[in-house]
């Protein structure tokens, strides 16, 4: 697999700006405890969506440094969640990594084809028959369609989860493929990995 330069990315540079920004806000806002004439939750709950944005970025970020050992396709997988998300199309798609996700899958359609953002984004066209499951990706390669994934056992406190985000945790809990989610409700990217669930900035977020 081809490597990039995670050190000159765009969106490590976008990482570093806003985390600089959250730290000169609390700097200023650690100043102003003392004035007891200012009410600082404005201000916190500012800081607080420029946190929930940190966070979009940086699995953005290392999303795409995750994907790039294992296939060469990363870009085309971006591209194709991002018009999926601005669609509103609701996708599962699953990047096996070290670990074979075979025995922990209930099989769907053999696809073996060569992965494109065309192919990727038809499939996930509501009505196609295929739409509904999850697609497996293999290096460069779309190895089946409409697989079922475990759902995870996990309780989630605070968070109201979906088939799909459900679907994505429970694979990550079992394997150590990354598993993104595109949902159907929001168009709010995601990605599942080790049993987290990571929200992912859109194109429309990072400039």
């Amino acid at each position: 697999m081809k490597e990039i330069d995670c050190d000159y990315s765009p969106l490590k540079i976008k990482l570093k700006e806003t985390m600089r920004s959250i730290r000169d806000d609390l700097t200023t806002n650690i100043e102003a405890v003392n004035d007891e004439e200012n009410c600082l939750l404005c201000k916190l709950e500012e800081i607080r969506k420029e946190c929930v944005k940190m966070e979009a970025i940086a699995s953005s970020f290392y999303l795409t440094c995750y994907l790039s050992e294992f296939t060469n396709k990363y870009e085309e997988i971006a591209k194709s969640v991002q018009n999926l998300s601005k669609k509103k199309h609701g996708a599962i798609i699953v990047i096996e990594r070290t670990v074979p996700v075979d025995t922990f899958i209930q099989k769907g359609v053999p696809i073996g084809a060569l992965l494109t953002p065309s192919l990727l984004e038809a499939i996930f066209y509501p009505g196609n028959p295929l739409h509904d499951g999850a697609v497996l990706v293999k290096e460069n390669t779309i190895i089946s369609a409409a697989n079922v994934l475990p759902l995870t056992s996990q309780v989630i406190t605070g968070k109201k989860l979906g088939t799909r985000h459900r679907a994505s945790l429970g694979l990550s809990d079992l394997t150590d493929a990354l598993v993104l989610v595109v949902s159907e409700e929001t168009g709010k990217i995601s990605f599942a990995l080790n049993g987290t669930l990571y929200p992912i900035s859109n194109n429309h977020e990072i400039h």
